[in-house]
């Protein structure tokens, strides 16, 4: 029970940065490795037609969160997209124990998951601000790395999410704090740095 709820939460968390990466991960790990194994439905994730319309999402949600502004826009359309998103990954997850009732991995995957997502959503624009939407790339990219190191610790080795998710949660808010702070510079590119 323990494992699958730290799993869960592992891959749960990163959902509110990106909505298809972790499913896409989940249903590689479920399609082509014998460490995950989804149950009935939510072994559709990882059908043929599953992993096809996520590898046709992807793009779509990886790009538009490196665009000023665009990526704005985007979160705001996440905002109905990334909670659900998060309560499916928690209850797909946990569906691999019979000791953890949908309904419990429905809520926490909907809190944790939705929590994450606020918390983007509300920070990201002060990120545009100080740095010129020149950062958001640059935080887009380290939202991607913290998406990837999480989902794939939290399914492979669940213990690992009690360190990983913590280490990635610090390293996109660091991200956030360096480049709305003004203490990185890009090469001139950002407005004027802010003084005391």
């Amino acid at each position: 029970m323990i494992t699958s709820l730290l799993s869960g939460l592992g891959a749960t968390a990163p959902v509110g940065l990106n909505s298809t990466l972790p499913l896409l991960i989940l249903a590689l790990a479920d399609r082509f490795t014998g460490l995950v194994t989804l149950d009935q439905p939510y072994n559709l994730i990882s059908s043929a037609w599953g992993i096809i319309i996520l590898l046709l999402i992807l793009p779509i949600e990886l790009i538009a969160d490196k665009i000023a502004r665009v990526d704005h826009a985007n979160d705001l359309l996440h905002t109905i997209i990334r909670p659900p998103a998060g309560a499916l990954m928690m209850m797909a997850v946990t569906s691999q124990d019979d000791h953890i009732s949908p309904v419990i991995g429905l809520i926490l995957g909907l809190l944790v998951g939705g929590t994450v997502h606020w918390l983007k959503t509300t920070n990201r624009p002060a990120v545009t601000i100080a740095t010129n939407g020149v950062g958001n790339p640059i935080v887009s990219m380290a939202e991607d790395v913290a998406v990837i190191g999480c989902t794939v610790v939290a399914l492979l080795f669940p213990y690992g999410a009690i360190v990983m998710l913590p280490l990635c949660g610090w390293f996109v808010y660091w991200t956030y704090m360096k480049l709305r702070s003004g203490q990185v510079r890009l090469g001139g590119l950002m407005g004027p740095s802010k003084t005391a």
